[in-house]
């Protein structure tokens, strides 16, 4: 139970942050805790299990590779507890291995919606998102690339590091700056945090700032996402909760608590409505939004009794 405690502490201090190393940081604390779980019976192999399960979906609400990785991972029929165990370790691996396999076929697939000379803008840091544009830039085209700063925790420094390390011309820009220059890009390319059953995507807070601006501009706005990042709770109703985080990642807490008519928000996510996004680029294919509930009922392989 430590090493699980020890993960979920990682999630949720963002130590592992983007949501498909959350994912595969999951299945791998899922999967080493079934391994190591010593006891007598069935029940109280399923009753730790679902504890473990639980424990980690709570650490980060928004983004539904958690929750998804989970209990992809999780799944067991067997009433055997060595069996199960197997079973868990099986799916955990055979998840971790698809998540890999997802980002590759993800790039491979979105560099070719890249063409030579384009400027592409992106938010945050998505290894999906990354995975395109490094493969198109691997393939020999003349691209350069606009990233934000993605505040308060500044995950664009991150991304610039990642480009200049594969020598892609980069520029960082504050947020607030990206109307400005969306006259200069030709596409967009975000990642995903989670995609609802009507398309609409929840990413790190001002995606849809970025979305509405190459919308005006008409410019071409993609998201890359793997197909776990598709939130099955979705289709009965469940809204996709946004997490807010510790007021002292914006401003110091000393001085904000002399202002005592003043509150600080500090949302992770936003919302950036379906028809905004051009199109979704997925392990499977590239998809419209109005696809989302065939992925989530098609390849997440969830019945509506399940969620």
């Amino acid at each position: 139970m430590q090493k699980v405690q020890e993960t979920a502490e990682k999630i949720r201090t963002m130590e592992i942050r983007g949501a498909g190393r959350i994912a595969k940081a999951a299945a791998e604390a899922v999967r080493d805790y079934a391994t190591g779980l010593d006891v007598a019976s069935m029940e109280e192999f399923s009753a730790r299990i679902r504890e473990v399960s639980n424990f980690l979906i709570s650490t980060r609400p928004t983004a539904v590779s958690l929750p998804n990785a989970v209990k992809l991972s999780s799944k067991y029929s067997s009433a055997n507890v060595e069996e199960a165990r197997q079973e868990i370790i099986e799916n955990a691996n055979l998840f971790i291995e698809r998540a890999d396999k997802a980002l590759e076929k993800i790039g491979k697939i979105g560099s070719r919606r890249i063409q030579d000379g384009d400027v592409i803008m992106t938010h945050c840091n998505s290894h999906a998102a990354l995975s395109i544009i490094t493969k198109a830039f691997e393939n020999g085209k003349d691209i350069s690339v606009i990233s934000t700063e993605s505040r308060p925790r500044c995950q664009g420094l991150l991304t610039i590091r990642h480009l200049n390390d594969f020598g892609i011309p980069t520029t960082l820009i504050v947020d607030s700056a990206v109307r400005y220059y969306m006259k200069d890009v030709d596409k967009v390319i975000v990642g995903a945090d989670a995609i609802a059953a009507n398309g609409a995507l929840v990413n790190k807070i001002g995606t849809s700032q970025l979305a509405l601006a190459a919308h005006e501009a008409r410019k071409s706005f993609m998201v890359a996402a793997e197909t776990f990042k598709f939130s099955p709770s979705t289709i009965v109703g469940n809204p996709i909760e946004i997490e807010e985080r510790a007021v002292d990642e914006i401003v110091d807490l000393a001085v904000i608590s002399e202002l005592s008519h003043v509150q600080v928000r500090n949302p992770a996510f936003d919302f950036t409505p379906a028809e905004y996004i051009d199109m979704i680029v997925t392990d499977i294919g590239i998809i419209p939004p109005a696809m989302a509930y065939t992925v989530i009922k098609e390849h997440l392989g969830w019945e509506l009794g399940e969620i």
